[in-house]
């Protein structure tokens, strides 16, 4: 492994009023954040309100909100996508991030922790799937996924099953750990596209 660890950005996809998100990214982000292999970035696009019309020729207010978050995205080796399931699949906010960018993704690992009602979001992210090959990424088998997810967590913000939860995100972040590592190097030694 690389010595240095992996810059893993974490989007917080819902910007919805009264939003569940903050909790399960936060519990998400600790995870991550005791393992010595990852270097941690939480993006919020609830601060980064991108227009859902797209252009080559971006104005001033675009260009600014793009300068914001689109260094974070090009720096990370790997990502995260902490994402809602609205009406069987993920929110506009997210679409829009991923629509705005394109090389920041090539050959860098994504994975996916979603919440929802019955099925956890589990929608949302198998849709993601081919939306994030289409960009040249790749997307990690296993998630973490929260059914009924307001009814999974304390008032602290913690599961209150600890144990599934937490083996969950284990895998996911050891399966971006390897990803991640292999791709940084192939990306050192020759790069993608090229």
């Amino acid at each position: 492994m690389s010595q240095s660890p992996l810059k893993l950005a974490v989007v917080l996809a819902s910007v919805r009023e009264g939003r569940f998100g903050p909790t399960v990214a936060n519990w998400f982000v600790k995870q991550a954040q005791v393992r010595d292999d990852f270097e941690v970035d939480l993006i919020d696009l609830a601060d980064h309100e991108l227009p859902y019309v797209l252009s080559q020729q971006p104005s001033a207010e675009v260009a600014e909100a793009l300068a914001k978050v689109t260094p974070r995205l090009e720096q990370a080796d790997a990502f995260v996508v902490v994402t809602p399931e609205y009406n069987h699949s993920f929110p506009a906010s997210l679409k829009s991030l991923i629509d705005w960018h394109y090389t920041q993704w090539q050959a860098k690992p994504v994975g996916f922790v979603s919440y929802g009602g019955l099925s956890g979001g589990l929608r949302s992210a198998e849709q993601l799937r081919p939306i994030f090959a289409e960009l040249h990424a790749v997307t990690v088998r296993d998630a973490v996924s929260f059914h009924v997810a307001w009814e999974q967590f304390d008032a602290n913000g913690e599961p209150k099953d600890e144990v599934a939860p937490a083996a969950a995100a284990t895998t996911l972040l050891d399966q971006l750990s390897w990803w991640g590592d292999t791709l940084r190097q192939g990306r050192a030694r020759r790069p993608y596209g090229k």
